[in-house]
C-alpha cells in the first residue's frame, strides 16, 4: 500500500519594518489572494488552529495570515534569535500535516459590496490594487472600514499594527495617493491603532 507523501513546504523568514514582527513566507497560497486573516488575541483564533496553537509560544502577541505568509508579531522582552526557529519549524511541520491555515470559505468576495457608492468602490479598488500588495510584501495588511465626509477610515493589521513607521506609511503614502486620484478624499486615518 503506498503511503501518502507530506506536502513539500518551504518557509523563509522576512523581516519587514515592525522590529516586533517577522514574516514566515511558504512557498504556496495559504489563504485566497487578497483575503486577510488578522488574530490579535487566542480568542479570536477560532478559525485558525495554526494561528491558535502559534498562541501557546508565551512571546507570540499577534498572528495574521494572508497569501503565502503568516506575519507574527512578539512581545517587546524577546528578541527574534531567541524564537524565530522554534516559530518556523512549528508552522512548517503545521503544513506539512495538510492542514489549511485558516477554514473559512466565502460566498461572495469579501472585499466589495455591490451597494457601495462609486467612490467607495473606486477606494477599495485603488486599495486593491496599488496599495495591497506594497503592505502585505512588509507582511501586513490595509482593510476598508468606512468613508464618510471625505474620511477614509482603514484597519491596519498584521505588522502594520503597531509598526513604529505606519502613520508615516498612512499619511505620505496611501493618503497622498488617495487625495491625489480621488479628490472625494480629503483624508485617511486607521482605526485602532
Amino acid at each position: 500500500m503506498l503511503k501518502a507523501q507530506a506536502r513539500p513546504v518551504h518557509l523563509y523568514m522576512e523581516a519587514n519594518p515592525n522590529p516586533n514582527s517577522l514574516k514566515f513566507v511558504a512557498n504556496f497560497m495559504l489563504v485566497d489572494e487578497g483575503v486577510s486573516f488578522d488574530f490579535p488575541d487566542v480568542e479570536s483564533t477560532g478559525n485558525s488552529q495554526l494561528a491558535k496553537e502559534l498562541f501557546n509560544f508565551a512571546a507570540v502577541q499577534r498572528v495574521f495570515i494572508a497569501s503565502n505568509f503568516v506575519t507574527v508579531t512578539k512581545s517587546e522582552d524577546v528578541e527574534w534569535p531567541e524564537i524565530q526557529t522554534i516559530i518556523r519549524d512549528h508552522i512548517k511541520q503545521y503544513l506539512e500535516s495538510g492542514q489549511k491555515a485558516v477554514q473559512a470559505s466565502f460566498e461572495k468576495d469579501p472585499l466589495f459590496d455591490e451597494n457601495d457608492s462609486e467612490v467607495v468602490k473606486k477606494i477599495k479598488g485603488i486599495l486593491d490594487e496599488y496599495i495591497r500588495p506594497a503592505v502585505e510584501q512588509d507582511g501586513g495588511a490595509i482593510v476598508f472600514h468606512s468613508f464618510q465626509d471625505g474620511v477614509v477610515k482603514v484597519l491596519l493589521q498584521g505588522s502594520c499594527s503597531g509598526c513604529p513607521s505606519s502613520t508615516v506609511t498612512l499619511k505620505a503614502g496611501i493618503q497622498n495617493l488617495l487625495t491625489r486620484m480621488l479628490p472625494e478624499v480629503k483624508e485617511v486615518v486607521a482605526e485602532g491603532i
